[in-house]
């Protein structure tokens, strides 16, 4: 077997599944890239069991034929080759010879047969949307998911259809995202968990316009179809908690807050705070916030003051500086709004502005103050 392909369209398109790969694998052969010419027409395969990857690119071929290529040793040579065609010929006992303008390598394939098969897609349901409004609903709700094994939901990003939009939560339980969109139309009411890694996957390959995506999902997996790439996931099979019950409807103290200098400030003075708590003081009266923060153990200490627009009892509340700085980046709008109750109770944080068709609702839980 014998195809010819470009060595930087072959390495940019193998940059978009690399990721898929494991570094410490349980199979030898889920190191390798499975790759399948079927008339000038490439498929390359990536897969860890969970998550399953591909891309298809135009070749120059003779024949048809698969063959399992080991990923580390093809990503690096192909990094360090200029742009040039790739002459690859696979002999019977899967051996791999590359020609470039220059040189030759070697290097051993393996058995495709050997290759994990990958889910199929029989009983689907289908929709579409924009890669951007994927790509939003992931940037907006992923940073809020749970690293906790004993949660396994919370390791994901519930998605929550119906005819009226998309809505994304995720939550560690300490704080919790919402974001919903109204511009996608779902064919019938469902819910499913995705997991962390296909979203960082999905996040670091598609691009931010308005190509549109084949979304479908099965009872336990998800399918996302981008041109020339796929990529299919095993759903999280277990119960997402009921987001809605610790949502507070009743918040009445709202703060109005310059994002970019309330997010620099809290950068600056968490530098002080607790490691392990990154605890942030925040102090409210009239239409002024101070930021307070300290490590008792090393006396370090930092506080700043900054103008915000507040309607409601001076307050004294704390937070993860971390958790706050994050949800600030989630936003893009130039304000943000604070709703508080009492220093017990969670905090809720919105952009000031949205967009018509989006709604993004952020909860914070607030520490306990060192007294």
């Amino acid at each position: 077997m014998k195809f010819i392909v470009s060595a930087s369209a072959l390495l940019k398109q193998l940059q978009q599944i690399n990721g898929v790969i494991n570094a410490n694998t349980v199979l030898p052969i889920l190191e390798d890239f499975l790759f399948e010419i079927e008339k000038n027409r490439l498929t390359v395969v990536a897969t860890d069991l969970e998550t399953v990857m591909k891309i298809h690119m135009d070749i120059e071929a003779k024949d048809s034929g698969k063959v399992c290529i080991p990923a580390k040793i093809l990503m690096d040579s192909l990094k360090n080759l200029p742009d040039q065609p790739l002459t690859f010929n696979i002999d019977k006992n899967f051996a791999v010879e590359i020609t470039s303008d220059n040189g030759k390598y070697k290097v051993m394939g393996e058995n495709p047969e050997n290759f994990p098969k990958e889910p199929s897609a029989d009983v689907t349901t289908s929709f579409t949307m924009t890669s951007s409004a994927l790509l939003t609903a992931i940037n907006k709700t992923l940073f809020a998911v749970s690293n906790d094994d004993l949660r396994p939901a919370m390791t994901g990003v519930f998605f929550e259809l119906d005819s009226q939009g998309l809505t994304t939560v995720a939550t560690d339980a300490h704080r919790l995202v919402k974001y919903k969109r109204t511009d996608v139309s779902c064919p019938k009411t469902d819910t499913f968990i995705v997991p962390k890694k296909p979203l960082n996957l999905l996040k670091s390959s598609l691009p931010d316009n308005d190509d549109v995506l084949n979304v479908s999902y099965s009872g336990n997996h998800l399918f996302v179809d981008h041109g020339s790439t796929q990529l299919v996931c095993r759903l999280i099979d277990a119960r997402f908690p009921d987001y809605r019950v610790v949502i507070p409807t009743d918040n009445p103290y709202k703060m109005t807050l310059v994002r970019t200098e309330f997010q620099s400030a809290l950068r600056r003075v968490s530098i002080f705070s607790n490691k392990s708590t990154n605890q942030v003081a925040l102090a409210i009266s009239g239409s002024e916030l101070q930021l307070t923060a300290q490590d008792v153990d090393f006396s370090f200490e930092g506080n700043e003051r900054m103008k915000c627009q507040y309607d409601g009892e001076n307050m004294q509340i704390a937070f993860n500086a971390r958790f706050l700085i994050e949800m600030m980046s989630a936003t893009e709008s130039d304000e943000v709004r604070m709703e508080l109750s009492t220093p017990t109770k969670a905090g809720i944080i919105r952009p000031a502005e949205q967009d018509d068709n989006e709604d993004l609702l952020m909860l914070v839980m607030p520490l306990m103050l060192n007294q």
